[in-house]
């Protein structure tokens, strides 16, 4: 009578990029444990020292380890959630994005959670690696993001744990990361936005224009810088490389950045904001030195937030979609495959035009 046959034994899943996902024992071995160790750091039911949990954990991260025990009780189950992460969840740019990502997350029967990164790199690194672990349908990265060829990659690895883990990288209002990266884009003209807004002021007579709130290796400004100075040299001419103000996007910046900038260069007849928050401590900065906006000097901004129309003058700005950046975000994300069109989309911005720029003052 025949045995039967022995059951085949089964290999380990290959992600799509054709990797081994790490198991228990890997970590283990990285970080000179047992793999009962290493289980009981992952189960948090069995005490064990502060030092050791964090050469298990600090193994994990290096490997891309997913925790995957709720997959292998039930294959395919996710959280049902869909995080949003954001570098300062009171500015008026994010909350807005928020309000369209939790309205689409509601109406898809998922639970909207947000996390802060404080515009620390690391933190926002962390936070996606937390929310993989806790198998979230998708991560929405939201704002820019730094330049910086590291950082890049380590996106790159997360974007790619992610969708072996059954999820998906968001990143909404920043570039892509590259053709073979999965993750979802939902990005607006930025760069576009601030040509726009230059060309308004140029073909008001302004040529001594002033853009404050310029910072390097930042994905979002440095756009905006480069729509600033396309708009000049598509005029034939230079812009001005003192009157490019670095600084962050804050009100006291503005104010502060506005007040001494008016102080070295009368010259200046209109400032571009990099953001709306911005433009609040410059509009200041303008009437504290005893200047009439626009009539002795233009003022603009860029997001278009709510409460722009209700500034003193009210506020010329660019506008952009920010609950359908949400939306698209979140409806991209959880049905990427009805999409034929890809995962990509770049939707278009606007000019707010007002009462905070005016022609060349005689």
């Amino acid at each position: 009578m025949s045995r039967p046959a022995a059951p085949a034994r089964r290999r380990p899943r290959r992600p799509r990029d054709g990797r081994v996902r790490p198991g228990i024992k890997d970590v283990a071995a990285r970080a000179g444990v047992s793999p009962a160790t290493v289980s009981r750091v992952l189960g948090g039911t069995y005490p064990v020292a502060q030092a050791t949990r964090a050469k298990v954990q600090r193994a994990m991260r290096e490997l891309d380890y997913v925790v995957n025990a709720q997959a292998r009780a039930l294959k395919g189950a996710t959280s049902k959630t869909v995080a949003f992460i954001v570098s300062d969840v009171t500015g008026p740019f994010f909350a807005h994005v928020a309000d369209g990502v939790e309205q689409q997350a509601t109406a898809e029967g998922r639970l909207c959670l947000v996390c802060t990164t404080h515009d620390e790199p690391e933190r926002e690194l962390a936070v996606i690696d937390l929310m993989r672990e806790q198998r979230a349908d998708a991560v929405i990265l939201v704002g820019g993001g730094q330049e910086d060829h590291a950082y890049r990659e380590r996106m790159v690895r997360l974007a790619r744990a992610l969708d072996d883990a059954g999820s998906r990288l968001v990143l909404c209002g920043r570039p892509p990361l590259g053709d073979d990266v999965p993750a979802t884009v939902v990005d607006y003209d930025n760069e576009g936005g601030a040509f726009a807004m230059t060309s308004h002021l140029l073909a008001l007579g302004h040529r001594r224009i002033a853009f404050m709130g310029a910072q390097e290796n930042l994905t979002t400004p440095t756009a905006r810088v480069r729509g600033f100075r396309r708009a000049h040299h598509e005029r034939g001419l230079e812009p001005d490389p003192e009157l490019v103000i670095e600084g962050e996007f804050t009100r006291s910046f503005g104010y502060a950045g506005a007040r001494d900038l008016l102080r070295r260069r009368p010259d200046v007849t209109a400032i571009f904001s990099a953001t709306d928050v911005v433009a609040t401590g410059v509009l200041q900065a303008v009437r504290d030195a005893g200047l009439r906006c626009p009539d002795d000097v233009s003022v603009t901004g860029y997001d278009d937030i709510p409460f722009a129309a209700d500034f003193a003058p009210a506020l010329t700005t660019v506008s952009i979609p920010h609950s359908e950046l949400g939306r698209a975000a979140v409806r991209l994300a959880l049905h990427r495959d009805s999409y034929s069109t890809g995962q990509y989309v770049k939707l278009g911005t606007h000019l707010a035009v007002r009462d905070s720029a005016g022609p060349l003052p005689h």
